[in-house]
């Protein structure tokens, strides 16, 4: 399950133009209980999360991780478990046909385009926050394996544009260093995720929008690059 951060129109045939996101009540429990309990801990020898009460546990909160792995994505949701939150998340647009994607649809997950951003996805993105859901966006938009790459402006905006509709809205961004014990993940090695401090959005609500978002996704990359000790 490939996650993206919204810097990115859906192909005119994509099946997954309905752009919507839903949790069903009994596949979810089930998936992120054997996540926790059975495919993490068959895989790694060991998981470190460090952390973690940072991830708050009520209000709208976009949690930012960087992304090195397909693993990412398990790791991220179970530490939203933990926090006794279910996930809304985005996927690639290819990621939401067949079988997969019948279960990403059921698990929160909402369709993007790499290449630029969906009026539709991102809107999505901000009616998520305003009802206070918890939504994962990887804000560097890719997998990369050679360290944190510039972020992607879309969390940034996605954020903002929530904070400005609404009064108190208090959406935080909480940013999320995953750390694996060889480049590419492998059977029975260690994994650890490092969580930030939330960055709160509401700081920056005044002045231009196009300025703050800039500022705030420079401050987002700052945190993940203390996190990750670059």
């Amino acid at each position: 399950m490939h996650i993206n951060s919204p810097d990115m129109v859906f192909p005119a045939d994509d099946r997954c133009l309905v752009t919507s996101s839903r949790l069903s009540p009994w596949l979810a429990p089930i998936m992120y209980g054997l996540g926790e309990h059975l495919v993490l801990p068959a895989f790694f020898s060991k998981i470190d999360m460090i952390g973690e009460e940072n991830i708050p546990q009520t209000g709208p909160v976009v949690l930012a991780p960087t992304h090195q792995s397909r693993w990412d994505p398990l790791l991220v949701g179970l530490l939203g478990k933990r926090a006794g939150r279910y996930l809304r998340f985005m996927v690639t647009a290819d990621e939401c046909l067949g079988l997969q994607g019948w279960f990403i649809r059921r698990l929160g997950g909402f369709p993007v385009h790499v290449r630029k951003p969906s009026v539709k996805s991102l809107r999505h993105g901000v009616e998520l926050l305003q009802e206070k859901e918890m939504l994962v966006i990887y804000p560097e938009g890719d997998i990369f394996l050679d360290g944190i790459h510039p972020l992607k402006p879309g969390l940034a905006r996605i954020a903002l544009r929530a904070e400005r509709s609404r009064q108190n809205l208090n959406v935080k961004i909480v940013p999320i260093s995953l750390e694996y014990s060889e480049l590419h993940p492998r059977w029975r090695g260690t994994v650890t995720a490092r969580v930030g401090k939330p960055i709160s959005v509401a700081n920056y609500k005044k002045g231009a929008c196009k300025l703050q978002s800039k500022q705030l996704t420079q401050d987002l990359q700052a945190a993940l690059h203390a996190l990750a000790g670059c």
